[in-house]
């Protein structure tokens, strides 16, 4: 995994074989940022990545200027991980150990933008709890987008406030909004 664009473009971020994560692609990174960065000035917004892993996401936040990002895993060698890649690269990313729906559950904090990427072979009652949790707690600011990446066996466009799905590759990007 690369880092595509920022202070840290073309930095490399390998993750150790023995974690369980499936980094997002950069093709795919390089085209859901593209997105974004016609949507905000990455530079004045808070994120939120969920599933967080090795820290792909968060990392390019980190490197196009975003300083208040938050990330959230499960396992302890994803956090520690991102944790030493942050610190090398500067990062200024808070990094928390958790079980994603018991995070979303009980926070109350809003963000531009929340970033989702459970395992691609979650049942589809998972990808709508995300959903559910994020809108029913209401964690997103007005104009905040929530993206959640999956597969092309997960179809998320019968959720509410759905935007568009973007599909890149085996990666597609669903967006979230209030409408």
């Amino acid at each position: 995994m690369r880092i595509v664009s920022g202070k840290n473009k073309g930095r490399r971020v390998n993750a150790p074989k023995y974690l369980p994560v499936r980094p997002t692609t950069d093709m795919a990174k390089e085209a859901l940022f593209n997105i974004l960065n016609n949507r905000y000035f990455f530079n004045e917004i808070s994120v939120l990545d969920l599933f967080s892993g090795i820290g792909s996401i968060s990392l390019e936040f980190a490197s196009r200027g975003t300083e208040n990002i938050t990330a959230v895993d499960g396992f302890y060698g994803c956090v520690k991980f991102l944790e030493k890649e942050a610190e090398k690269l500067d990062a200024k990313i808070d990094l928390v150990k958790s079980d994603v729906f018991k995070f979303l559950e009980n926070h109350i904090t809003k963000y531009d933008i929340i970033f989702a990427d459970p395992p691609y072979n979650f049942e589809l009652d998972k990808f709508e709890k995300i959903h559910q949790q994020v809108f029913k707690n209401n964690l997103l600011k007005e104009n905040g987008l929530l993206v959640i990446e999956h597969s092309k066996n997960t179809d998320l466009k019968h959720l509410l406030h759905f935007e568009q799905t973007k599909k890149y590759g085996g990666n597609l990007f669903s967006f979230f909004k209030y409408l």
